[in-house]
Parts: structure tokens; sequence; C-alpha cells
């Protein structure tokens, strides 16, 4: 029996059954779903609209659904069509016509608007704890080798030399904004839509403050109509799991160009490598490259959000059924690949000297020739242009700067000071770099006791 067989002749097509069902997604919410019942029931049973005893019946038979789902006695199927229905027809079957008082002044889509808010709740709390864990990866790996000395990138074109405290510790702002920004989605989660009915609210005596308390909301959502259309908290969840899926991205970028044979920089463990049915050697980075490559899937979950609300006149549509399946997507996705990235970091073994010589006599040090110059009085632009021409003469000749003597510099400015060579050692160059959020380490031990404290830890 559909619900609406009062008003039809003859109920719908079964392929229409099959297209419009949804059950096989919200199922995951069925634990949400009976926590809405249970406390619309508690109030409407407040508020005399069903006696002590239907509610005690209901509590009851709420408990015996949640049980057979649990263990899987209860498997609903396409016919009841979603998880409203799926368990409301189960009440009504264990207890009789009591059940059928449950859904007085609620709608199904008040009904699925709050399931969907206690589920991201758990959800999104579930994912800044994951996000707190690969800031905390990261600082264990900034402790371990952040002395690590390697170059600076722009363009994927040498800059300046850096530690690889400073390079990591980039990322673990950004993951801490991350984690940031999926609790700040909780605050415009924070209001409850039970109650709201179909659109227009109820003519029964309900009191939504009630409900809102008993689910630990904080609020009711002011307007009726805006409770069950709005949708903005999960497009801004997903904003918000596009924006980390985009660093962890970037992470990954980096994760597969750094243990690439050409770069040698890193190892990663065993744990989260791949090798080839065909070639022996191969160790390849296929958690960073998963990774790298979900991001196309939430990022696709977000447009597919904006795209279904942004022309869907109020109230509700049933365009919005479609709604949990990309977010639901969207965060599992980004979990996983959250966790993934930390087990990554945790895992993988840094080569320490790989850049140590390298970088001697290398042109990424020709700001430090600039910057010496500056503090012997010469202007920026004009210290910028001497070291300029020093790397062409150096180009020309096919040297290094660790070829050039304190003679050879003064042939290009006579503002060359005694030291001058010494500010073409690179671990001292990057130590040198001492301004707030420099690469030098002082700096970048300052971060991961600024981070520490963030995250409730204390640094060894």
């Amino acid at each position: 029996m559909a619900l609406w067989d009062g008003r039809f002749s003859a109920g719908p097509a079964q392929d229409m059954v099959n297209f419009s069902e949804c059950l096989g997604v919200d199922m995951r919410m069925w634990r949400q779903d009976i926590e809405g019942s249970r406390a619309h029931a508690t109030m409407l049973a407040t508020v005399g609209l069903i006696t002590t005893e239907d509610l005690a019946t209901l509590l009851a038979g709420l408990d015996t659904v949640a049980a057979e789902l649990e263990d899987g006695r209860y498997v609903p199927g396409p016919e009841t069509e979603d998880i409203h229905m799926a368990v409301e027809s189960r009440l009504i079957a264990l207890v009789g016509d009591v059940g059928a008082r449950l859904h007085t002044a609620r709608s199904r889509n008040d009904q699925v608007a709050t399931d969907v808010r206690l589920w991201m709740r758990d959800a999104l709390n579930t994912l800044a704890e994951a996000q707190m864990d690969l800031v905390r990866a990261l600082v264990e790996r900034v402790e371990e080798d952040g002395d690590v000395l390697m170059p600076g990138f722009t363009h994927l074109q040498r800059g300046q030399p850096i530690f690889l405290g400073h390079h990591l510790l980039a990322y673990a702002w950004m993951v801490k904004r991350d984690v940031e920004r999926t609790q700040d989605v909780l605050k415009r989660l924070d209001a409850c839509p039970l109650g709201a009915g179909a659109m227009a609210g109820t003519p029964h005596p309900i009191d939504r403050e009630q409900t809102a308390r008993l689910l630990n909301f904080s609020a009711p959502v002011p307007n009726a109509m805006d409770a069950v259309s709005a949708r903005d908290h999960l497009c801004e969840a997903t904003a918000a799991c596009a924006i980390a899926m985009s660093h962890l991205s970037r992470q990954s970028e980096e994760l597969v160009i750094w243990s690439s044979q050409e770069f040698r920089y890193i190892r990663l463990g065993d744990a989260y490598a791949t090798g080839s049915s065909i070639m022996p050697q191969k160790r390849n980075p296929d958690a960073a490259e998963l990774v790298r490559g979900k991001s196309g899937r939430v990022f696709g979950s977000l447009t597919a959000l904006l795209t279904m609300v942004k022309g869907l006149p109020l109230a509700y549509n049933r365009d919005l059924q479609e709604d949990k399946a990309a977010l639901f997507d969207a965060i599992d996705t980004t979990l996983a690949c959250t966790r993934i990235t930390a087990g990554v970091w945790r895992t993988l073994s840094v080569h320490r000297d790989r850049y140590e010589d390298v970088l001697r006599g290398d042109f990424l040090l020709a700001t430090e020739l600039a910057d010496h110059l500056v503090t012997q009085g010469v202007p920026f632009r004009t210290a910028h242009h001497v070291s300029g021409r020093i790397v062409a003469y150096c180009e020309a000749q096919g040297i290094g700067f660790d070829a050039l003597t304190l003679a050879d510099l003064r042939t290009f400015h006579d503002g060359f000071a005694d030291d001058a060579l010494t500010w073409l050692d690179p671990r001292s160059a990057a130590d040198r770099r001492t301004s707030l959020g420099g690469t030098a380490m002082s700096q970048v031990s300052a971060q991961v006791s600024a981070l520490h404290a963030w995250l409730g830890t204390s640094s060894d």
C-alpha cells in the first residue's frame, strides 16, 4: 500500500517503484531515523497528542525494529521506498494501529532533513578527528626528519634551500584549517528540522524546542519551509571536503614525485606501495595516486549538489532525494583518503643526505648573494641584478657557485665582504631565515610547539 493510496486509483508501475526508491542509499541512516522517531514520539506524549501508554508501545516497538535492523532479521524491500517507511511499516506490523500515530505532526520531508543532520554530525566529527590525526602524523614526521635539507621549489624549479620540516609544516597548517572548516560546518548544522512538516508546520500543539533538545540540537530551524528545503549545509560540508581533498591531492602529488627515481628523496613504506605484475623492480606509489585520483570524485559531488539546488523552487522537490549519495560519497572518500595519507607519512623513510652535497654550489643560493650585499648596504634591486650576472657568468663557464673565489665575486661588485663565501653554504642559508614563519629550524620548532598546543599533545 502506497502512502497516497487515497488519492490514486492504481499503484505505481514496478519500474517507477524501482526508479524512485532510495532505500539502498539511506539505509545507513536507520539509526538516526529511529533516534528521531523516539524524540518525536516523546514530544507527542508530552503535549498530549498520544497517551503515555502509546508512547511506551512506540518506544518498545522502535527498540525491536532497531534490534532487527542491527542483526539483519529485518531487511526492508524496495517496496518500502525509503528508510522512513521501512521503519514505520515494520513498526506498524509489530505494534498495530498505535504505530500509525507516530507520523502525527511530521512529514517525510522533515524526517529526512533531521536524519541527514544527525548523520552529518556524527560523520563530520569523525572526519575532524581523522584530519587532526593527519596533522599529528605530519608533526611526527617533522620531529623525526625536519632538519633534512632540501630544495624549496617554485614552478617546480629550485628556488631556495629549505628544511623538510618547513615544507611539511605548510601542509600541517593547511590540514589544521581543514579541521576548522569541518568543525565550522557543525555550527550551521546545529538546528533541528523535525516538526516542520511538509513545509508549513502543523496545526497540532507540538513542542519543537523539546524535540531539538532531545536530539541535542541547540534550537529548531526557525522557518518550516527552510527546514525541509535547505541543503546549503550539505553543500558546505562537501565544499569543505573538496578543499581538504585538494590539500590531500597536493601532498599525494609530491609523494609521487619525491618517491620517483629521478628525485629519490623518500621511500614509501611497504604498507602503502605496490608492485608490478610484469616489472619486478617496481615500487608504485598507489596509495598517493589513488588519493590524488579520488579528489575528482569529491569535486564531482560538490558540483552535483550545487547543480541540483541552483534552480529548485521552494519547498521540497524530489530532486533532493539525490543529495545523500553525493554527500555520503564525499565524506566517506575524504575520510578514507585522510586516514591513508596519515599512514603514508608515518611509514615512509626519508633519504636524509639526498641533497646535502648536491645543493653546494647550486644556483638556488643566488638569493643568498643578493641578501649578503643588502647587509652591506646595497639596495636589493641592485643586489638582485649583480647576483643574476654572477649566475649568467657561471652558466657560461659551466661552473657552480662553489668554484667562485671572493676575488671573483668582487669583480661583479666591490660590496662583497670577507665572509661572503660563507653565505653559500646551503644549510646555513636555510637556517639563516629566522623571520616569523621562515625555514630556520628555530621557526620550525616554534611551529611544532604551536601545533602541539592546538592538538593538546606534548613535544618530547
